[in-house]
């Protein structure tokens, strides 16, 4: 029974459910509790469950039994007595004379409350004992004559039995300290009752005693024995909460923290085994389910089936069960040997990557071979693309069209800053948190074993004490190996051969050269000033209004976008042009919202006003007005460009000075021209004398920009012979080509861009290296109109095409004698 001495409040007259079910709560007399007079000796009798009521103690009863009811509003109306007998057994509904004790307690009514349920409470205050002679009615309650018990009477000045009296409040204290949930106003209670009888009553009714106990000391009228009856049970019940105190604060020592986990583990357990299947095993039979399903190899499938075994041996609660199943799930997720079905339509293809990117032909030619080759042969490994190219020219978004085209999942995972080995081949699955490598957490992402992999930034991947990501590449990218490609986290051999891996870099000096081996290289070149008009009317402009939401169409004229790409931008790709080409949009799209008129066609006045002061000048050709200035061209990773040479003269020991921020490269090219001058100097007509009393200076213009590469050679030998001869350099002339010290002119990159920047400069003749032919006829003719070339093999054709017989007609800015240029004329 629930304690409630020293778990209730004293003032809580909580009913309970059991019928005339009730606990003692003490209401503290005046005075102690005295004998009562009766008129009669015929008592009606309320059987109580579950409890016992001493005289003076106040009992809440929640009466239900129809003969209880009966009995409580019948004495109600006489304002009698009723005798509240405890039952023997208390599961009996309808006790008899037999089910009930001999002995109980008179009490009186003090309130009846009405419930909704139909039920009373009634709250009952014993008064004295009484024992049961014999029943004399069983209808329509139980009746019985029986006889008062004397109260037994505590002598106040019993030394021995008021300490006996002590000891029990002492015991009652310490028991009500020891509770799970001590009350402090029971506290207040016992120490405030000064009636040394209704003390022990109230203490024996709220102890935890047994009903037998607690019947047996309602029965005792001598007070001495009373005293020691409870006193006695009082301790056995107090060494039985230390005892279950000391069990329970040991027990709570030694328990750990994965002893507590288990315990809760197998609650759960129990719970799930209540409620339906365990989600363990379920989860297990989903797994088996879908291995059935897979098309992976036997030995594959003898390993999961492995360690599918080994996940049923481990306990759920384990650390290792996590680690455990997201191996299995790993397994199970793959696409083993899942392919999508490639689109073998080459119109088709060549439809979507001409609709997705201008020019790029090699790259678009280089796919669709590939697509041939798959139809024919139905089966083929893929080759590993490497896209080389300055930024923004489209690399990356090129593998997502060839992704559409092809009909393949994509993926794309940036290499740039990688510096960890396991990155790329994963983890031992025995380490904590370990996972697998990039490659194989996306294909696992997209479901497909043959996407279209994009390694973004691929010259730009690290080395680190964690290991060197560039080799462990060398296996992802070598179509002999990649079909047993092994990632440290499965440790099993996984097909990359159907996956078509296409790479993408700046440059490829930063790549590993064993690396770069393995790659097939198609080099993106810059867009030309024409291409990015294209660009942007076909796809910059259309995507910017759909962006700003501007449905009104806006016209960019042909002029406008070439005005606003040469002095707006500087690039190879066409990011900075949409950034402009956005500040347009938002200009516009400010002009919309305010209602303010504006002209739909973009006039170059306007891209001035919107984005102020041009922010580049383009260089324009200067003429031949001066013996010494040479236009040559250079390439640069916003397309081509001219570039100025100017050599000057002065008195002096023949020092050779190079300015405007030149690399080591260009400087040697410097020093070479100036050697072969030297040897060559009575084919041009130089006195030898001259260079060691005279001083060379070298000036490239635009100093605060770098400029390195051996492609000036050429133009710097035509810059001095020109300075040294003052002859005249041919008019809209300009070149580019490497030299050697002997005078052979080698090829150079980057043609195309060289060859539009002069003619966008208004240059009409240009020199080549004989090697180059082959370049100029891969460029489109409508390039060409306008340009004549002379290809060049030594550096004596290049002089010959390029210095007329006329000389300067003012002097220049140093001094050399008439007479001696007369003579060398």
């Amino acid at each position: 029974m629930p304690n409630r001495l020293f778990d209730r409040s004293v003032t809580d007259f909580e009913a309970l459910t059991n019928d005339s079910e009730a606990e003692g709560i003490a209401i503290i007399p005046e005075d102690d509790i005295k004998e009562i007079e009766v008129t009669s000796n015929l008592f009606p009798i309320l059987p109580l469950r579950n409890t016992v009521l001493f005289p003076g103690v106040v009992l809440p009863i929640t009466v239900g039994r129809q003969k209880s009811m009966t009995l409580i509003r019948e004495v109600q109306q006489h304002d009698g007595m009723i005798g509240a007998v405890a039952q023997r057994n208390v599961t009996i509904e309808d006790p008899s004379a037999d089910d009930m004790f001999t002995c109980g307690t008179l009490a009186r009514i003090l309130k009846i409350l009405e419930m909704p349920d139909g039920s009373i409470t009634v709250i009952i205050q014993g008064k004295q004992c009484f024992a049961i002679d014999r029943f004399v009615q069983t209808e329509p309650y139980h009746t019985a004559e029986g006889h008062l018990l004397p109260l037994p009477v505590i002598d106040k000045n019993d030394e021995e039995l008021q300490a006996m009296i002590s000891s029990i409040k002492d015991v009652a204290l310490k028991m009500l300290n020891m509770a799970d949930h001590p009350v402090p106003e029971a506290v207040l209670v016992i120490k405030n009752i000064e009636g040394n009888t209704f003390l022990i009553n109230y203490i024996a009714s709220s102890s935890p005693l047994k009903i037998e106990e607690r019947q047996h000391l309602l029965e005792i009228t001598d007070p001495r024995a009373l005293c020691e009856t409870l006193l006695n049970d009082l301790i056995k019940e107090l060494q039985v909460m230390e005892l279950k105190k000391d069990i329970q604060q040991k027990v709570k020592s030694d328990l750990d923290q994965q002893q507590r986990e288990y315990l809760l583990q197998q609650q759960m357990k129990t719970i799930q085994a209540e409620l339906g299947d365990n989600p363990v095993d379920q989860e297990v039979q989903e797994m088996e389910q879908r291995s059935a399903q897979k098309k992976w190899t036997a030995a594959v499938a003898e390993l999961f089936k492995k360690e599918l075994r080994k996940l049923q041996r481990i306990h759920p609660a384990s650390g290792e069960y996590a680690t455990q199943a997201n191996y299995v799930h790993t397994l199970i997720d793959l696409p083993w040997n899942e392919y999508t079905t490639d689109c073998f339509d080459l119109d088709h293809a060549q439809q979507i990557l001409d609709e997705d990117h201008f020019g790029l032909e090699k790259v678009k030619e280089r796919i669709v071979e590939h697509l041939a080759v798959l139809q024919l042969k139905g089966d083929m490994k893929s080759p590993i693309l490497c896209l080389v190219g300055p930024p923004g020219v489209g690399k990356t978004s090129l593998g997502k069209s060839i992704a559409r085209a092809l009909g393949r999942k994509y993926i794309r995972v940036s290499l740039g800053g990688m510096h960890d080995e396991s990155e790329i081949r994963g983890h031992r699955k025995t380490y904590i948190g370990a996972m697998p490598g990039r490659i194989i957490q996306n294909i696992k992402k997209v479901q497909s074993s043959n996407p279209v992999f994009v390694l973004d930034e691929i010259d730009k991947v690290g080395f680190s004490a964690q290991g060197d990501p560039a080799s462990a590449l060398l296996e992802v990218l070598d179509p002999e190996q990649n079909t047993t490609f092994c990632d440290n986290y499965l440790e099993v051999e996984y097909d990359l051969s159907k996956v078509l891996f296409i790479a993408t870099a700046n440059t490829l000096s930063t790549i590993a050269p064993a690396l770069r081996d393995r790659m097939e290289i198609i080099q993106v070149d810059g867009y030309i000033t024409e291409e990015k008009i294209s660009i942007a009317q076909r796809h910059l402009i259309p995507n910017l209004l759909a962006e700003h939401g501007i449905q009104q169409p806006l016209d960019f004229p042909e002029e406008t976008l070439r005005f606003l790409i040469e002095n707006y931008t500087r690039e190879s790709g066409v990011r900075e042009l949409s950034k402009k080409l956005a500040s347009v949009m938002r200009w516009y799209a400010t002009r919309i919202v305010k209602q303010e008129p504006f002209d739909t066609t973009v006039s170059t006045g306007q891209i001035q006003m919107i984005l102020h002061a041009p922010k580049y000048i383009r260089e324009d050709y200067q003429g031949n007005d001066y013996a010494g200035v040479v236009t040559g061209l250079a390439w640069t990773q916003a397309g081509g460009e001219i570039l100025l040479i100017e050599t000057s003269l002065s008195r002096g020991n023949g020092t050779l000075t190079l300015t405007g921020n030149l690399g080591d490269v260009m400087k040697e090219s410097a020093m070479i021209a100036l050697a072969y001058l030297k040897a060559h100097a009575n084919d041009l007509q130089i006195n030898p004398e001259w260079f060691s009393s005279w001083n060379v200076h070298v000036h490239v213009p635009e100093g605060a920009i770098p400029k390195d590469g051996p492609s000036a050679g050429i133009t710097m030998v035509t810059s001095m012979a020109s300075a040294w001869t003052q002859r005249k350099v041919r008019e809209r002339t300009a070149m580019t080509g490497e030299m050697t010290l002997r005078g052979r002119v080698l090829p150079i990159g980057g043609v195309k861009e060289k060859i539009l920047a002069a003619k966008r400069a208004g240059i009409n003749h240009i020199i080549l290296p004989a090697d180059n032919k082959a370049d100029i006829e891969e460029i489109p003719s409508f390039y060409l109109e306008g340009l004549s070339f002379t290809y060049v093999e030594d550096i004596r054709d290049v002089l010959q095409a390029v210095l007329t017989d006329e000389t300067v007609s003012k002097p220049q800015h140093f001094d050399i004698p008439s007479s001696e240029t007369g003579k060398q004329a």
